[in-house]
């Protein structure tokens, strides 16, 4: 018999370097999730990402078990690393921040398409691309 599903929250953390300290672990109390265990499992599955904010989505069960399914990077933060960039516009239209090839948005693309709901690789690059001109980096190529 399947397990009961209680609550599925999403939840935002360095990858293989979060704490249970504020913001997470309130999150994870209030929600019936052990911080302790949580923070474990989670900084075990991504390690690999090494402190780049990693998504996830948490299900927990009636029985205070949970289970969490690890996502990609969001895009602004993919984009800020692949240029070296501090943050984004606060006046896209007007003031532009930073550059961005073809090139490095098709590595995006590709890093996270398994999260996006397309199966081509160009509309993944449309869609990074629109997620770079609203933080006012522009397009190059």
């Amino acid at each position: 018999m399947a397990k009961k599903v209680t609550k599925v929250f999403k939840l935002m953390a360095p990858g293989g370097k979060a704490t249970p300290a504020p913001p997470i672990g309130p999150v994870l109390g209030a929600n019936g999730v052990n911080p302790g265990q949580f923070i474990t499992q989670f900084n075990e599955r991504t390690r690999q990402f090494n402190g780049r904010i990693v998504g996830c989505v948490v299900t927990v069960f009636a029985d205070r078990t949970f289970d969490i399914e690890i996502k990609s990077s969001p895009a602004s933060a993919l984009i800020k690393e692949a240029i070296k960039l501090e943050k984004g516009s606060g006046t896209p239209n007007t003031e532009k921040v930073g550059k961005i090839t073809k090139a490095q948005i098709r590595k995006i693309a590709e890093e996270k398409i398994k999260d996006l709901n397309t199966g081509s690789v160009e509309s993944a690059m449309r869609m990074i691309e629109g997620s770079a001109r609203s933080m006012g980096v522009t397009v190059e190529g």
